[in-house]
């Protein structure tokens, strides 16, 4: 399996020895961004955390991503910039204000990265800024890799949005990469952390009919793929962050229940969802069949291609 690490230079004209880089991550308190530091730092790499508090060692950089602000100068030296921030898409119930915090969170966030990474001398050689599948918007039975058009609706103008904020990292010749991350299979956070108490207790089943698709990635597969996006510098642009073998939620509801023993017996009919969660409850019953196209031409491997070892992986 392709691991992802960074390029293993003996030097370079920065300086460089031993493979050992130095990345920035804004968003390491998160499930992915968390994962993604602990996999870099336990390679040797040296990671710099952006954290909106006081820096409280050599490795916090301060930021304010709503209010577009960031200590360009903890970032020197850096030689990739990952930004994964943002409020949680599934963390709350859809509201005017709450809305306007997802997009802010993320679109000022990245405008702000974005010009500091295009001011930096010398250039990281990659900045890595978070999206998501939520880009396609509801997809159907058809199948979509990164060649399809934005759907419509809020997470895809989101999506947009967000991609667009990149603009002065990549205009400064920056290679830039846009990870269209999945829905991630770890018990820890993200929509499955929310799962898997359910099933556990026997009380999980499927959402509405269960025939919208539900394009997975296990956590490992995550971190992996992103850090195969950061070695590579012929890679950029957007890059869905997929299993290959999408499953719709009623197999998802099966697998869960085989691989926790447990059965699945309450299904949550659609207007319960819809009176429970507004407007988010049509991204939970829509489909969003989207498939790693260009990450498979690149060479990258899964580990966790199927959906019961995603969820074994994650136990």
């Amino acid at each position: 399996m392709d691991d992802g690490r960074l390029h293993d230079r003996r030097r370079d004209d920065r300086g460089r020895s031993g493979g050992r880089s130095r990345v920035a991550v804004a968003g390491a308190s998160g499930l992915v961004g968390g994962a993604l530091t602990r996999s870099l730092t336990a390679d040797g790499h040296e990671v710099v955390r952006l954290v909106r508090h006081a820096p409280r060692g050599a490795d916090e950089v301060r930021w304010d991503p709503e209010n577009g602000r960031v200590d360009a100068a903890g970032l020197a030296g850096c030689e990739a910039v990952v930004n994964l921030a943002g409020a949680g898409v599934g963390d709350h119930r859809w509201t005017d204000a709450y809305k306007t915090r997802i997009r802010s969170s993320r679109v000022h966030g990245t405008t702000a990265l974005a010009e500091a990474v295009a001011a930096m001398d010398p250039a990281p050689r990659v900045f890595v800024n978070g999206s998501a599948m939520g880009f396609y918007g509801e997809t159907g039975d058809r199948a979509v890799d990164e060649s399809a058009p934005a759907g419509e609706g809020f997470l895809p103008a989101l999506c947009v949005e967000w991609e667009a904020a990149a603009a002065p990292a990549r205009e400064a010749g920056v290679r830039t990469v846009f990870p269209r991350t999945g829905l991630v299979v770890a018990r820890q956070g993200g929509a499955w952390g929310r799962l898997f108490p359910l099933f556990r207790a026997g009380l999980g089943g499927r959402l509405g009919d269960g025939s919208q698709y539900w394009s997975f990635i296990a956590l490992h597969d995550e971190v992996a793929a992103i850090r195969h996006l950061l070695d590579r510098d012929d890679l950029s642009g957007p890059f869905n962050l997929t299993a290959p073998q999408p499953v719709t939620n009623r197999a998802v509801t099966v697998a869960m229940g085989r691989v926790l023993h447990r059965p699945t017996p309450f299904p949550v009919p659609a207007p319960v969802l819809r009176a429970v969660l507004g407007e988010m409850a049509g991204d939970v019953l829509g489909s969003a069949w989207v498939l790693p196209g260009r990450l498979l031409e690149s060479g990258f491997r899964f580990a966790f291609p199927e959906i019961d070892g995603a969820i074994r992986a994650a136990l």
